[in-house]
């Protein structure tokens, strides 16, 4: 376990809105996990996850993604750009994601965690949901020689920009993929996507349509065992999960 400190808000440049949920004092935050909330959405609700979550030795950081809606929408976006989608009435979530990439992945992985408070890139996740989980995907399918702790994307392909690898160049950080049986950005078209880009990809179906976030033990359960098994601890992850109702 590598020798790190948790971030704190001064570390951060300050165009980034964030809220870091620390352990207890008395456990040394071992890993990091990143939360990246969905697209016309806030920092706070995944604040909150993670505070139900209660991962021990590890300080979660809730990032907010850095464009507002336009036309006095409420919520902010990861995308470079806005783009109506009339085939499914409302907003495309898959717009590139050239200025996010470089917020999460040059200035709060490398330039914080790793540059400033001694995190590998092994003691790093990130989890996303909707278009938070594509930018996820993005970070990670770029770091071919850096293998992160874990991504979890909740209804968040991989985007369009990714190239496929080759199978000497795919990245090994491990993916979860979640998702509802129908209504679900998470076609089978898109789970190949992700198979030929990452080198391990696990895929979660829920028994009932669209791509919401997980709303009782069951549906969780998964999301807390692929903690478990990535990120490091002397405690156990899953002895910190709750049943959420």
């Amino acid at each position: 376990m590598s020798e790190a400190r948790s971030p704190t808000a001064v570390d951060f440049p300050s165009d980034i809105t964030l809220t870091i949920i620390n352990p207890p004092p008395t456990q040394r935050p071992v890993n990091v996990l990143i939360l990246l909330h969905g697209l016309g959405d806030v920092a706070q609700p995944f604040a909150n996850l993670a505070r139900q979550m209660s991962l021990p030795e590890t300080v979660c950081l809730s990032i907010q993604a850095p464009s507002p809606l336009p036309f006095d929408l409420r919520g902010f976006h990861w995308g470079d750009d806005i783009v109506f989608d009339q085939s499914h009435d409302g907003l495309d979530v898959d717009t590139g994601f050239e200025k996010s990439h470089k917020l999460l992945s040059d200035g709060v992985i490398k330039e914080v965690l790793i540059g400033k408070c001694g995190y590998s890139a092994r003691d790093i996740m990130l989890f996303g949901f909707g278009q938070g989980g594509i930018a996820a995907l993005k970070v990670a399918a770029t770091l071919v020689d850096d293998e992160l702790a874990g991504v979890i994307s909740v209804g968040g392909p991989v985007p369009a920009t990714v190239q496929q690898k080759t199978s000497k160049s795919k990245p090994k950080t491990p993916v979860l993929l979640l998702g509802g049986s129908s209504r679900s950005l998470l076609t089978v078209t898109a789970i190949r996507n992700a198979k030929d880009v990452f080198e391990y990809v696990q895929v979660t179906t829920w028994q009932r349509p669209g791509d919401g976030m997980p709303s009782n033990r069951a549906e969780m359960l998964p999301i807390m065992a692929f903690l478990a098994r990535r990120l490091r601890s002397r405690v156990g992850v899953l002895r910190g999960a709750v049943e959420l109702s």
